[in-house]
């Protein structure tokens, strides 16, 4: 089939006026979506990395616009747009909503039931609770068990000295991030200082250096401290799944470089962007990964971090209350020590 000179020219113009970025997009709904769609465009660091045509996303969800009545269709709509990014990161905001993408995890098996590390075999009920970390000894006081459900929930290093003093007859201990969304890098960072023995290499970071998809900084890289006088140096296992995300995502990318440590369940799930929010023409905020960060060997981290060991969750253990990925970190730890 030819195609059509005439054709060709109308696609183009047709592509052209869609595309065209006016200096300050109009309050109205072509405006908004025009402002959020050159916000991704020339802001959003992973275009290229996910091989998206955000132009042609653009160009369809525009010849949509017919269909939006009022504001909170204009808001759906936009959604889903953001939505073909496929980055949990990336969020509209409004007085009367947030648009969140899930499929990161949803689409995965979790490999985690919150009721049985609170049963008698792990936590129990007389776990101790400081600062998000919830802790105790199993396996007749052999392995220190910790879960920390969120990055948000700071601690201090007095929190860290007593927890480490009370798993200091141990030979090892289990640190379990399965289902933590994330939350401050910083926290990560601290935490996972208390494992390294020298300031350790443990990745890269990228800027956007201007509106080109392409246009990046050369990668930066970035160090985790150590704390010579607060200092675990016997096996650790990371416990990981897909809700292992963001804040939790860099934890675990660093926690890859700790001479002591071994991760073990599912790939995480991601989120290595660093975000940032801007605002729309009408008040909306618009929040999308800016900076990517990188692992040692400069791969983006965005989709995951591979364990050290896959491990799933095994229904006949469930039923006995017995957690699989705790099981093997407590056999790897005692396959350490011999």
């Amino acid at each position: 089939m030819k195609s059509h000179p005439l054709f060709i020219l109308s696609a183009v113009l047709l592509l052209s006026s869609c595309l065209q970025q006016p200096d300050v997009e109009s309050n109205d709904a072509e405006g908004n979506l025009h402002a959020a769609w050159r916000i991704i465009q020339e802001k959003y660091c992973y275009l290229s990395y996910k091989q998206i045509n955000w132009d042609s996303v653009y160009i369809a969800y525009t010849a949509q616009l017919d269909t939006v009545k009022d504001d909170y269709q204009l808001f759906d709509h936009m959604a889903s747009m953001l939505a073909e990014l496929k980055d949990g990161h990336v969020n509209l905001l409004s007085d009367f909503n947030r648009s969140r993408y899930w499929n990161w995890y949803t689409d995965y098996p979790l490999h985690f039931q919150e009721e049985l590390i609170y049963g008698s075999a792990y936590l129990g009920n007389r776990y101790r609770a400081v600062g998000g970390l919830r802790y105790e000894r199993i396996h007749g006081g052999q392995v220190g068990y910790v879960y920390y459900g969120s990055f948000s929930n700071g601690f201090t290093r007095d929190q860290i000295r007593e927890m480490l003093y009370y798993f200091r007859d141990c030979s090892g201990m289990i640190l379990d991030v399965r289902n933590n969304g994330g939350g401050s890098l910083s926290y990560s960072e601290t935490l996972a200082s208390y494992f390294m023995q020298t300031t350790t290499h443990t990745g890269y970071i990228q800027h956007k250096t201007g509106p080109s998809r392409d246009a990046f900084s050369e990668p930066t890289p970035t160090y985790t401290p150590t704390d010579t006088a607060l200092n675990w140096a016997k096996p650790v296992v990371v416990l990981t799944n897909r809700m292992s995300y963001s804040a939790t995502n860099d934890f675990v990318n660093r926690m890859k470089q700790a001479p002591y440590a071994w991760v073990l369940g599912d790939q995480t799930g991601g989120g290595g962007g660093m975000p940032m929010t801007d605002e729309l023409p009408n008040g909306w905020l618009l929040r999308y990964s800016a900076s990517p960060m990188l692992d040692v060997n400069k791969n983006h981290t965005e989709w995951g971090i591979e364990p050290d060991a896959y491990v799933e969750l095994n229904s006949l253990d469930v039923v006995r209350g017995i957690d699989s990925l705790i099981e093997a970190a407590v056999d790897y730890i005692a396959g350490s020590n011999k």
